[in-house]
């Protein structure tokens, strides 16, 4: 009954909510959650895809929050007795839960784990990948799938399976919310491209502050660098930052951006030294707060594109 408490109780490291318009009922209001799927996805943006296929029938926990880092949690006991209360986990998998399998025993969850990105057709990670084991593959796989609407769309068909399985009463809900929700990806890729394309491909270039967008930039056509590497915890080293400005200003590249998660002044300092200029905030692994400019999956992609786009053009 304690884990059953918690989430009565609204005790959830991370909410994912629903836009005012179709927001489904509080954790906190104890009736309503009595009624619904409850469901722990590992972080925010896939939090907000469970979301968008269960609607009002599931009740939503992020482990890891808005404009927090999946790279650096650490879960705590509470984390553990509120997975303990789930129907279901869903998870990325491609070895980006580092902390998973731990978090798993620890809690004595028995339940399914639905890893989201099962079937997605993966790229190499970057050199310094730094996430957790992905069961002997080499090298290991890029970890940030959805960074690619396609992705996306093999996230969602996977989610509406789980949540069927998982409360087969509801399934003809969740199918018809997915197909819906499977057509706005579709729309929103074709958007992206349509978008993207219209910048030549030689000015096609930007800087991130970390090394996240590899699907992005093999979808769309965009060349990402960084001083990073794929993970925050990793520190570039001084020569790397000197590689980095010179190639900015061998290619012209003025396009540089930060990421929601990441400390700002390294770049800042990159742009300075390069003649670049920030063009904003990107968001790779996490959303925004749900009143920021990514506060959704949708919403995130629609502002990556379009900022990426507007400091493209100034190469």
């Amino acid at each position: 009954m304690l884990c059953a408490g918690l989430w009565a109780m609204g005790v959830a490291p991370a909410l994912a909510q629903a836009p005012a318009s179709a927001q489904a009922p509080v954790l906190g209001q104890t009736k309503p959650v009595l009624d619904q799927t409850k469901v722990v996805a590992s972080f925010s943006v896939l939090a907000d895809m469970v979301r968008a296929v269960g609607g009002d029938k599931v009740a939503v926990a992020a482990l890891v929050g808005p404009d927090a880092d999946a790279h650096v949690f650490q879960p705590s006991p509470s984390h553990g007795k509120f997975v303990a209360g789930a129907a279901l986990v869903v998870v990325n998998g491609l070895g980006f839960e580092g902390w998973l399998d731990r978090l798993i025993k620890a809690s004595g969850y028995r339940g399914a784990v639905l890893v989201a990105s099962d079937g997605v057709a993966t790229i190499a990670a970057p050199p310094g990948h730094a996430h957790g084991p992905t069961r002997g593959a080499k090298p290991p796989p890029d970890p940030h799938a959805w960074q690619d609407l396609r992705n996306g769309q093999i996230y969602v068909r996977n989610i509406v399976a789980g949540l069927i399985k998982a409360d087969p009463a509801n399934a003809d809900h969740y199918r018809a919310n997915g197909e819906k929700y499977f057509a706005e990806l579709a729309a929103l890729d074709r958007w992206a491209h349509e978008e993207l394309d219209a910048i030549p491909k030689d000015k096609r270039k930007v800087i991130s502050s970390h090394d996240a967008f590899g699907y992005f930039a093999a979808a769309y056509g965009v060349t990402f660098l960084s001083p990073v590497g794929v993970s925050t915890e990793k520190e570039p080293t001084p020569k790397d930052v000197a590689r980095l400005i010179a190639q900015m200003k061998r290619e012209e590249v003025r396009a540089v951006f930060v990421e929601n998660m990441t400390d700002p002044r390294l770049v800042a300092q990159i742009a300075k030294e390069a003649g670049g200029a920030v063009g904003g905030t990107l968001y790779a692994d996490a959303l925004s707060k749900p009143d920021g400019p990514a506060g959704s999956y949708v919403a995130m992609f629609r502002h990556n594109v379009a900022a990426v786009r507007a400091a493209m053009a100034r190469n």
